[in-house]
C-alpha cells in the first residue's frame, strides 16, 4: 500500500520501541503521522525472546508481542503505518523530502530518526540459534543461563561490562578475543581482570556454536596465531564486538560520530538540522534499552510537536 497522502506534518523512520512511542505521542498531539516501518519491523526486539526488564509487564513478555502491542496502540489513535523503507531523504529541502524502497516519495515538516541499530555479528551460520545474545542485561538474567558457564566474545567496553555482569548470574564467564591487546578502557579491563568468575581465552576465534535446539552447549574456537582448533563447553554466548546504527542514509547529511551515531543536542533530541529528531539506539550507543528507546521516542515527538507549533504548524 501507497502512503495516503503526499505531504505529513510528522514522519517517523524506524518501528522499534523508540519509533512506536514517537507515533503515540505524535497521534495524540493530532499531528497526524506517518510511520514507515524500516526492513525489520518491530526492530531488535523481534529477535529477543523474552523481556522482563520492561516496566508493565511482570511476568515478562515476547519481543514480537511487546511490538505488536506497541503498534496497535500507536494505530488506534491515529498513526499511518506503512511497510516500506526509507532509502533517502532530503534534509536541504523544506519540507523534507522521503524517497522509499518501492518508489514512492513523500514529504514531511518534520522528521523523526528512529531506526535502531543492528548488532554486529560473527558471520557464522550456527550463531542464529538459542542461547546467543547480543545484550547481557537483557537477556542474562534469564533462567536458561543462571548458573552456566557463558561465553563473551568481544575486546572493547561493551565486553568488559557484559561479562562483569552475567558474573552475577553465571557461573563462569569466559571471555573470547582475537588478540591479546583490548580496545576496553584500562578501568574496564582492570575491573573484569579483578572478578575471580572471569576467565580469558585470547588468540582465539568461534569457529562454531553447538546448540541442543534448546540451548547452546559450546562452541569450536580457533586459534589465531597456530591455526588450531579446540572445543570448550558454553551455556550461552554473548556477541559484543560492538554495534551500527542504522543511519548509513543520512552520512554527510546529520552530524554523527566516527561510528554513525547521530549527534543530539542533549536534553533535546534535536540533531544538526532544524525539524529532524533523533531517538533511540541512532543517537545512544551507551544504554541500548528498550525503555530508554520510548523515553526518547517520547521526548522525540514532544520536541517536533512544539518545534512544528513556533513555526505556525499545528495538529
Amino acid at each position: 500500500m501507497p502512503p495516503s497522502k503526499i505531504h505529513y506534518r510528522v514522519a517517523i523512520i524506524g518501528s522499534g520501541p523508540a519509533g512506536w512511542t514517537a507515533a503515540l505521542y505524535a497521534s495524540r498531539a493530532d499531528l497526524e503521522p506517518i510511520l514507515i516501518q524500516g526492513p525489520q519491523p518491530g526492530g531488535q526486539l523481534t529477535i529477543t525472546t523474552e523481556v522482563e526488564n520492561y516496566p508493565g509487564f511482570p511476568d515478562g513478555i515476547q519481543g514480537p508481542e511487546m511490538m505488536e502491542i506497541f503498534q496497535a496502540q500507536a494505530e488506534r489513535v491515529g498513526t499511518e503505518v506503512l511497510l516500506d523503507m526509507v532509502t533517502g531523504v532530503d534534509v536541504e529541502a523544506r519540507p523534507f523530502r522521503l524517497t522509499l524502497d518501492s518508489g514512492a516519495n513523500l514529504t514531511a515538516d518534520a522528521v523523526i530518526i528512529a531506526a535502531g541499530a543492528s548488532a554486529k555479528a560473527l558471520g557464522i551460520p550456527s550463531e542464529r540459534q538459542p542461547g546467543v545474545s547480543a545484550c547481557a542485561t537483557c537477556d542474562g538474567p534469564l533462567p536458561v543461563f543462571r548458573g552456566k558457564e557463558l561465553v563473551v566474545i568481544g575486546g572493547g567496553d561493551t565486553a568488559m561490562e557484559e561479562a562483569t555482569f552475567l558474573t552475577k548470574f553465571a557461573s563462569k564467564v569466559t571471555i573470547v578475543h582475537r588478540r591479546e591487546e583490548f580496545r576496553a578502557s584500562r578501568i574496564m579491563l582492570d575491573r573484569a581482570r579483578a572478578n575471580a568468575k572471569i576467565h580469558w581465552k585470547l588468540n582465539a576465534v568461534v569457529e562454531e556454536i553447538h546448540g541442543d535446539g534448546a540451548g547452546v552447549t559450546g562452541v569450536t574456537l580457533r586459534d589465531t596465531q597456530g591455526g588450531g582448533l579446540s572445543k570448550m563447553p558454553a551455556g550461552g554466548i554473548f556477541v559484543a564486538i560492538g554495534h551500527l546504527p542504522n543511519t548509513a542514509i543520512f552520512r554527510g547529511k546529520l552530524e554523527m560520530n566516527e561510528v554513525g551515531y547521530l549527534k543530539v543536542r542533549h536534553p533535546s533530541t534535536r540533531t544538526s538540522v532544524e525539524g529532524v529528531f533523533a531517538a533511540g539506539d541512532v543517537g545512544d550507543p551507551t544504554y541500548r534499552q528498550a525503555v530508554s528507546a520510548a523515553g526518547e521516542g517520547c521526548k522525540a515527538a514532544i520536541d517536533a510537536e512544539r518545534w512544528l507549533a513556533a513555526r505556525g504548524i499545528h495538529g
